[in-house]
């Protein structure tokens, strides 16, 4: 299988038998459910006597996972990180399998975008230096983005497969901006503001 894997230390020094343990850790797990390339993303950072890594691989069109875990050995925390990508990926291997094979054309039908990250408000209210002077918050990044045709099943796939707590799409039952969100109760919540109701 081949596999395209980048560590990278956070403030610290990252050696190559840290690399090699982690893709040969993502190559067991993973490899067994995807044999096409894939890529993958591990940052290794380091606070007091904790060490974090910060997972992402990428299994196919569009299908980005994540996963971070925290350990006084770093080894363990990678070994866990994986271990939770492949828990994930067990459960939804034939969906993802079917993605792969099914979802060329959707592909195509990303709408482009923009994603901001805005300022937090100030604790002092009084003070206006994060707002412009109509009121609106500081942008402090910008990039390019793309929303997705899914259907709500996929979508909901998707924000569990890279642990987001929302996602927008675009229904490709009806092509409308759609959003699937973790609720504080454990539930998945769907908004579609189309006003006729119809399933999708």
């Amino acid at each position: 299988m081949a596999m395209q894997l980048r560590v990278t230390g956070k403030q610290m020094d990252v050696g190559e038998s840290l690399r090699t343990h982690i893709e040969g850790t993502l190559t067991t797990l993973v490899g067994k459910y995807f044999g096409n390339g894939i890529e993958a993303h591990a940052v290794i950072s380091r606070e007091a006597h904790r060490y974090t890594c910060d997972l992402q691989v990428h299994v196919g069109r569009g299908i980005l996972m994540q996963a971070s875990e925290k350990d006084s050995d770093v080894y363990q925390a990678a070994d866990r990180a994986a271990e939770r990508i492949a828990k994930r990926m067990r459960r939804y291997k034939r969906r993802l399998t079917a993605h792969n094979v099914n979802g060329k054309d959707r592909v195509e039908q990303a709408i482009e975008a923009r994603s901001y990250v805005l300022a937090p408000e100030p604790e002092d209210h009084d003070d206006t230096a994060h707002e412009h002077l109509d009121g609106q918050p500081v942008v402090v990044a910008e990039m390019a983005t793309e929303i997705p045709t899914l259907t709500v099943g996929e979508a909901v796939m998707r924000m569990d497969l890279a642990e987001l707590p929302t996602l927008m799409f675009r229904n490709s039952a009806h092509g409308g901006l759609n959003v699937v969100y973790r609720r504080n109760d454990g539930h998945i919540g769907w908004i579609d503001p189309r006003q006729n109701g119809a399933s999708a």
